[in-house]
C-alpha cells in the first residue's frame, strides 16, 4: 500500500455535472488518461477533452437505457485489484483490465426527485445502482484509488494531487469513509422512500441518512459534541432556512428554533397573524392578532420575563414595526418565512440577533417521522399531525362554551401540543396568559401556569391577572378533578381535555359545581 498514489488514470460518470469540465481539465493537466458515461463522456468530448467512452473499455455498448454500462470486470477490476499481490496483477494481465486511481462518481438525484414530487415511476428510475457499486468497490480498495462521490471531494483531490504529485493514504482514507457514508445515505433515503409508498410504518429494517450542514461549537452542554444534519424530508424550517444574520447557530438555538416555528405554523396565516416566543423549547407566550406587531406584543405580555433572550417564530413576513419591538429586548433568534428588507435594516444592528427566513410554513396536517434515542436502539413515530375542530368537540357539562370560549378552547389546545407533559394552558381572546410546562402532577402545571399568571399581573400593576375568564387547556385528561379546580382557582370559565379517564364522571360532577362548561376532543397531546 503506497502513501502517494500518482493519478494515471480517471473514471469520471456524474449525475450532477456542476464544475464537471473544470475538473476534467485539471486531471489532464496531471497527465491523467480519462474514461468516462454517456452524458458525461459527451460533455467532456465536447469541451475538446480526450476522454474513452466506457463502452470501448468493457467491449459492450450501454443497453437498457443505460442501466447497464459500468457493471463489468473491466471496470471493478480496475477499482478493486490489489496492486501489490500478485494474483490481482496476474489477473489484470490475462483479461487486460486496467487500474484506476481516482473514481468520480455523484448519484442519480433519488432525493431530489421525491422533493419535487415525482410519481412513483419516476422515482424509481432515479434509483442509482452502477453508481454505488463502483463507489464502494473504489471505497473499500482506498489504498490504491480516490474516491470522489462531490465536487468538494475532487477539489481536495486536486489540491492534494498538486502540493504532492498524487493523493496521500490519510486522504484515501478520508474519502473512502465519506463515500460508505454516502451510500449508506443514497439507500436510506430508498428505503423510507418506500417504506412511505407501501404505508409500511414499522419495516423489519429502519435505515436512517443526513447530510451534513453544520458542525456545532457543542451540543446542549459545553462537553457534549453535536452537528446539525439534513435528511431528504422537504419540510419548511431550520432545515430549509437561510440565516440572514448574526452569529453562528448552536444545538439550543436550531432545537428550540424547531419548537417555535412548529408552534406557529399551527395558525394559518390567511386567517390571522401568530408568533410564538419560546424558551428552553417551551412556549413562554403565543398569540394571535391583526397584525404580527399585535400578536407579538401580546405573546410578549404573557410572561415578559422569560421572553428575554428567547426564540421568536412568526406566521408571516416580518415587517419593520415588529422587528423594532423584538429589538427591545435582547433575542437570540428570530424566525419567519419571510422578511422585509426594512426589518432586516432593524436587526442589523443588532448583530448578535440571527435572523432566520425559511421560504415557507411547514404544513402542520403533514405526518412525518419522528425520532427518539435509547439505549442500544431507537423510537419512531408519526409527528403528531393530530388537529381538532369545533365539531370535534363534546359538551361533557350542563353549562355550554360560547362561540369566542370555543375559538380560544380550540387555540389553546393547538398550543398545548407543542407544550411540554403535564401541560396547562390558559388562554384568553386568542393569546395565552398561563403557560404551565413539563411538572410531574398535571396539579403542578395548573399551579405554575396561575402563578406565573399572577406574577405578570403583579408586575404590571393590573388589578387581576387574566388568567380571569379565561379557558384552560390540557393536554391529557384530569385523572382527578383537584387539577380541573386549580384551573377554576386560576379564574378559568370553560376547559378543554381529551377525556378517557376512569375517573371522568367525578370531573364532568366538579367541573358543574363549579359552573365551568368543559369539553372533550378524544385526543391527546403528550409531548414528552
Amino acid at each position: 500500500m503506497t502513501d502517494i498514489l500518482p493519478i494515471k488514470r480517471a473514471l469520471i460518470s456524474v449525475s450532477d455535472k456542476a464544475g464537471l469540465i473544470d475538473h476534467a481539465k485539471a486531471l489532464a493537466g496531471l497527465g491523467a488518461t480519462l474514461v468516462s458515461t454517456g452524458g458525461t463522456h459527451k460533455a467532456i468530448a465536447d469541451a475538446g477533452l480526450a476522454v474513452s467512452d466506457v463502452s470501448a473499455v468493457t467491449g459492450f455498448p450501454e443497453m437498457m437505457d443505460g442501466r447497464v454500462k459500468t457493471l463489468h470486470p473491466k471496470v471493478h477490476g480496475g477499482l478493486l485489484a490489489l496492486r501489490d499481490d500478485k494474483e490481482h496483477v496476474k489477473a489484470m494481465k490475462e483479461h487486460g483490465i486496467e487500474a484506476f486511481d481516482v473514481l468520480y462518481v455523484n448519484l442519480y438525484p433519488f432525493e431530489a426527485t421525491v422533493a419535487r414530487g415525482a410519481d412513483f415511476d419516476t422515482c424509481i428510475e432515479n434509483i442509482d445502482i452502477g453508481g454505488p457499486a463502483m463507489i464502494r468497490a473504489a471505497a473499500k480498495n482506498y489504498g490504491f484509488i480516490a474516491v470522489a462521490t462531490d465536487a468538494e471531494d475532487m477539489a481536495e483531490i486536486l489540491e492534494e494531487a498538486k502540493a504532492h504529485g498524487g493523493t496521500t493514504l490519510a486522504l484515501r482514507k478520508k474519502l473512502a469513509a465519506k463515500a460508505f457514508s454516502r451510500t449508506g445515505a443514497y439507500d436510506a433515503a430508498i428505503s423510507a422512500w418506500y417504506a412511505e409508498q407501501l404505508e409500511d410504518k414499522a419495516p423489519t429494517y429502519r435505515a436512517l441518512g443526513g447530510k451534513l450542514r453544520q458542525s456545532l461549537r457543542y451540543g446542549e452542554n459545553p462537553h457534549q459534541s453535536a452537528a446539525f444534519y439534513v435528511t431528504g424530508e422537504h419540510r419548511f424550517g431550520v432545515a430549509t432556512a437561510k440565516q440572514l444574520q448574526g452569529k453562528e447557530l448552536s444545538y439550543n438555538n436550531l432545537n428550540d428554533t424547531d419548537a417555535a416555528f412548529e408552534l406557529v405554523a399551527e395558525f394559518d396565516p390567511k386567517e390571522s397573524a401568530a408568533v410564538a416566543i419560546i424558551k428552553h423549547a417551551n412556549p413562554c407566550g403565543v398569540a394571535t392578532g391583526g397584525t404580527l406587531l399585535e400578536a407579538y406584543q401580546r405573546a410578549f405580555e404573557c410572561d415578559s420575563v422569560s421572553a428575554f433572550g428567547g426564540i421568536v417564530a412568526l406566521n408571516g413576513r416580518l415587517d419593520k414595526a415588529t422587528a423594532e419591538a423584538i429589538a427591545e429586548i435582547f433575542t437570540e433568534v428570530v424566525i419567519a418565512p419571510e422578511a422585509d428588507e426594512d426589518a432586516v435594516a432593524v436587526f442589523a444592528k443588532k448583530k448578535n440577533l440571527r435572523l432566520l427566513v425559511t421560504g415557507g410554513l411547514p404544513d402542520p396536517a403533514k405526518a412525518g417521522l419522528y425520532l427518539k434515542t435509547v439505549a442500544g436502539g431507537f423510537l419512531t413515530q408519526d409527528r403528531d399531525n393530530g388537529r381538532i375542530s369545533a365539531t370535534d368537540l363534546k359538551i361533557v357539562t350542563k353549562k355550554k362554551p360560547s362561540d369566542a370560549q370555543i375559538r380560544d378552547m380550540i387555540f389553546a389546545f393547538r398550543v398545548a401540543k407543542h407544550v411540554k407533559s403535564n401541560a396547562i394552558i390558559y388562554a384568553k381572546d386568542g393569546a395565552t396568559v398561563g403557560i404551565g410546562a413539563g411538572q410531574m402532577s398535571r396539579v403542578d402545571s395548573a399551579r405554575v401556569a396561575r402563578l406565573k399568571a399572577e406574577d405578570v399581573a403583579h408586575a404590571q400593576g393590573w388589578r387581576e391577572p387574566k388568567t380571569i375568564g379565561s379557558v384552560c387547556a390540557s393536554d391529557a385528561f384530569f385523572p382527578f378533578p383537584d387539577g380541573l379546580l386549580q384551573a377554576a382557582q386560576a379564574g378559568s370559565t370553560a376547559v378543554i381535555q381529551p377525556g378517557g379517564s376512569i375517573r371522568d364522571e367525578d370531573v364532568i360532577k366538579a367541573a358543574d359545581e363549579a359552573e365551568l362548561a368543559m369539553v372533550f376532543t378524544g385526543m391527546r397531546h403528550f409531548r414528552h
